[in-house]
């Protein structure tokens, strides 16, 4: 894209919402059909696109594969401290704006770089590590199988509603140290925090307070999870630090989990070739996995980095303080790097799915496994399982950040 091809309205070279044909990466059009948006926007801009986040929030989105690494392999260039975020700043973007729950400023490790990332990220990856190696699989069997109860003898069941939806989130509140009740009510509360707008600061707020309640009841009496991990690692953590490096492994391992299982699931029960390969043992679910990652990763479009100067990007005249929005789904289908999307990608593990760079995620192993363990239970369990509609008729709802199956509705024999 070149100067002439910025749109009309633009500040700093970022375009802003004054009329402009600049489009929206939210309301009815996204939430139908993201994958034509990013189609259309590569074909009328090329690798780097001007799009308005909710509340016509200027950005660039980032549609190439090679340019998204290039944003996620150099901080120094693309910063994610968002308090060099031009908007924000000069007071164009509100703090209740629901935007702020996924790009504003925190005190964690996305929201930072060089040394205090890595300080904050070694926190978190030291006892994810832990806590991995402590029954990650055995938690997941244990409510995979107490989901399952619930619906096994009715012959029927919604995979989204009834399993993947909330799944992951009961096997983080053992990890954490929270009581199971908190489950269901924390799963919708992170979802609604991922989807945006005018209900995501309260559920964002509600989050914070059942986290800071148990950072503190856990520094009274530790265990041996998660949370109390944090408390105790030699990074020496405070307690702001605690509870939103919480909050964050919390919202993120949930959503691109259940995400993940329900479009794993998906693929598994609509074609046939997938399903009778994990049966007969001839496939494994990384497979199944990483087949998803590359055509349906969890986050559609990640958030956010800024540009610490004016530089260029696939054409784009880029300024100091734009924020730009990986999108990782548009990366993964880069006709550059994958002309025919009908090709196999067996074996192939460099998707963008789960980012890439210093702050690529690190409980990839975790989500894995819980996957992996469910999927196992299901079909163990229920005899006969398939899709109780064509594969044609299943739908999904996107927001800018991510694209959700709505249901999944199985039979099965009794």
């Amino acid at each position: 894209m070149t100067d002439d091809q910025t749109p009309s309205g633009a500040v700093g070279g970022c375009p802003v919402a004054h009329g402009a044909d600049v489009t929206r990466l939210y309301g009815p059009e996204a939430a139908t059909d993201p994958h034509d948006i990013y189609a259309r926007l590569r074909k009328e801009h090329g690798s780097v696109a001007p799009v308005l986040l909710e509340g016509d929030v200027p950005a660039w989105l980032v549609l190439g594969y090679r340019e998204n690494r290039r944003v996620l392999d150099n901080p120094l260039q693309f910063s994610r401290d968002s308090r060099i975020w031009r908007d924000f700043r000069d007071g164009r973007v509100e703090e209740t704006s629901p935007l702020i729950q996924m790009v504003g400023w925190r005190p964690d490790c996305v929201s930072q770089d060089g040394e205090p990332h890595r300080r904050l990220r070694a926190a978190v990856t030291d006892n994810l590590h832990a806590v991995a190696g402590r029954g990650i699989r055995r938690h997941a069997t244990h409510f995979a199988n107490k989901q399952i109860d619930a619906f096994a003898d009715a012959g029927r069941a919604d995979l989204v509603a009834d399993f993947a939806e909330y799944l992951p989130m009961l096997v983080l509140t053992r990890v954490f140290g929270l009581a199971e009740r908190e489950g269901r009510s924390l799963a919708e509360s992170s979802n609604q925090v991922i989807k945006g707008g005018a209900d995501a600061l309260t559920h964002n707020e509600r989050i914070m307070g059942i986290l800071g309640e148990l950072a503190a009841r856990k520094r009274a009496e530790p265990g041996a999870d998660f949370t109390s991990g944090l408390i105790e690692h030699h990074a020496g953590l405070d307690e702001d630090e605690i509870v939103n490096h919480l909050r964050l492994v919390l919202i993120t391992a949930h959503t691109t989990t259940s995400n993940l299982l329900a479009r794993a699931l998906q693929l598994v029960l609509s074609e046939t070739a997938w399903l009778s390969g994990l049966v007969s043992g001839q496939l494994n679910m990384s497979s199944v996995v990483e087949e998803v990652m590359w055509n349906s990763p969890p986050l559609a479009v990640l958030p956010g980095r800024f540009a610490t100067a004016d530089l260029e990007l696939g054409g784009c005249p880029v300024k100091e303080g734009d924020l730009l929005v990986l999108g990782l789904a548009a990366g993964n289908h880069d006709p550059e790097i994958r002309p025919d999307t009908g090709v196999s990608v067996e074996g192939n593990a460099s998707h963008l799915a789960f980012s890439a760079g210093p702050h690529e995620c690190p409980g990839q192993s975790i989500g894995q496994s819980i996957i992996e363990t469910a999927v196992d239970v299901l079909l163990h369990r229920l005899p006969g399982l398939r899709l109780a509609v064509p594969p044609a008729e299943l739908t999904s709802t996107a927001s800018t950040w991510e694209s959700r199956l709505d249901s999944l509705p199985v039979e099965f024999a009794v």
